[in-house]
């Protein structure tokens, strides 16, 4: 995976962590090989520390039926066939504000449009650079900036593609630069639109309505925008995801137009004040992953988590058999993973932990690193554990997924604890008596 991090964030509301208790914050930026917590204790008194590893640990993987999507970091577009995770497909919807409102074009008579062009600043990728095919409805529902949506939400939609023919087929992009005029930029993707639709709005501007007066007039009457991929059915190993930072100023829909031989154009704004979501279809049938969604015991051997799908789940047994008189020094979980030399869809650099109280997924400011050198995710999660052997918390089943679950499109396949492979999952505590 790839990602390009040069955006600000926006509304990262992945995983709320509002209720639970300020050690979990303590924890949320660790190393591979953490030493928080080696400070409860002078360094000396360590000589007399426990160390126990011998925890059976029950893996298996779980789905997340609602995935909420709306005001995302990034939207996603394109699709691809992972050979271990099946298909996975995603589209976005958006909205559009005016750059000013009550623009005057003059005199249509002496107006051409040029050309009505979509732009897309692309924020990173996953995958591959195979040709896709685009598609772009306008929506005929609302949207709304304070509503929920999720990654199953569809909206209504005109049925005419308001691609223009011949400008359906991409070959995405995503690194260098985009020349618009004499200005070179950062990457786009540029989707040419029917000049129907520029001169659509360019005449409901000019009309006696009040449709451009203010962009409250104007989502009622243009709701927006949906954007999508309709591809073929692709190879097994082919295709790729694409990731759009739509909040950039440079994203944005564009009318270029020529008035009594001068050029022109009038923009379309897309910006945190626009509602937007994504759409995302993942279909794991007939593939490994699928078994151990229906079968937890076969998580044993190996277990899954995959981006707007599936979270992988580590049952930590034995642990609240630990002494409630203790001092954790060190806890750590290793999730050792399936390596596949060369694969085309690789794995993510960070995994987010979380836990569910009444039902509601909580952040707990602990992330996996990845360690390339022993092929594992490190997650440091001493306060978890502490806070676990106090009963601050009841839960021992650790919730673990592509640190951005709502935003990307990886995947990570880890070994279980009756893999064939020689590493294993293991939780390693270090602690003291008091």
């Amino acid at each position: 995976m790839n990602l390009v991090n040069k955006l600000l964030w926006r509304k990262v509301g992945i995983l709320s962590a509002t209720f639970l208790s300020l050690f979990f914050l303590l924890s949320a930026c660790n190393k591979a090989d953490s030493v928080l917590g080696l400070n409860a204790l002078d360094p000396s008194d360590l000589l007399n520390a426990n160390q126990v590893d011998t925890f059976t640990l029950e893996t298996y993987t779980i789905v997340e039926d609602s995935v909420i999507t709306d005001n995302p970091a990034f939207s996603l577009l394109g699709s691809y066939n992972d050979p271990q995770f099946g298909t996975f497909d995603a589209s976005f919807y958006t909205q559009l504000r005016l750059s000013g409102i009550n623009p005057n074009f003059g005199d249509l008579s002496t107006i051409t449009v040029d050309s009505i062009v979509l732009g897309l600043e692309y924020a990173g990728y996953y995958g591959k650079f195979n040709q896709q095919s685009l598609e772009v409805y306008e929506i005929t529902e609302s949207l709304h900036i304070d509503s929920t949506y999720y990654a199953f939400t569809s909206k209504t939609i005109n049925n005419v593609n308001l691609v223009e023919p011949g400008y359906e087929q991409f070959i995405p992009k995503p690194t260098g630069g985009t020349v618009i005029g004499s200005d070179t930029v950062d990457t786009q993707l540029r989707i040419r639109l029917r000049n129907t639709l520029a001169q659509q709005l360019i005449n409901e501007a000019a009309s006696s309505g009040t449709n451009f007066a203010s962009n409250e007039n104007f989502l009622n009457y243009f709701k927006g925008l949906k954007i999508k991929v309709n591809n073929p059915p692709q190879a097994s190993g082919t295709g790729g995801v694409f990731y759009f930072n739509i909040n950039d100023p440079l994203s944005k829909m564009t009318i270029y137009y020529t008035q009594d031989s001068n050029k022109k154009r009038f923009d379309f704004l897309i910006n945190s004040e626009c509602a937007d979501f994504n759409h995302v279809e993942v279909d794991n049938s007939g593939k490994p992953i699928a078994n151990v969604i229906a079968n937890h015991a076969a998580g044993q051997k190996e277990f899954y988590a995959q981006a707007f799908k599936t979270r992988a789940v580590v049952k930590m047994n034995g642990v609240k058999n630990l002494p409630s008189n203790i001092v954790i020094h060190k806890a750590q979980i290793l999730l050792p993973i399936q390596y596949q030399m060369g694969a085309t869809y690789g794995i993510p650099n960070e995994l987010s932990a979380s836990i569910r109280i009444n039902n509601q997924l909580s952040g707990i400011g602990v992330f996996g690193i990845y360690d390339q050198s022993y092929k594992r995710y490190t997650i440091d999660a001493r306060n978890y554990i502490q806070a676990l052997i106090k009963g601050e918390i009841t839960t021992d089943e650790l919730l673990v997924s592509p640190r951005y679950f709502i935003t990307g499109a990886e995947r990570v396949i880890f070994n279980g604890q009756q893999t064939i492979n020689k590493s294993k999952p293991k939780l390693i505590v270090t602690y003291t008596e008091f």
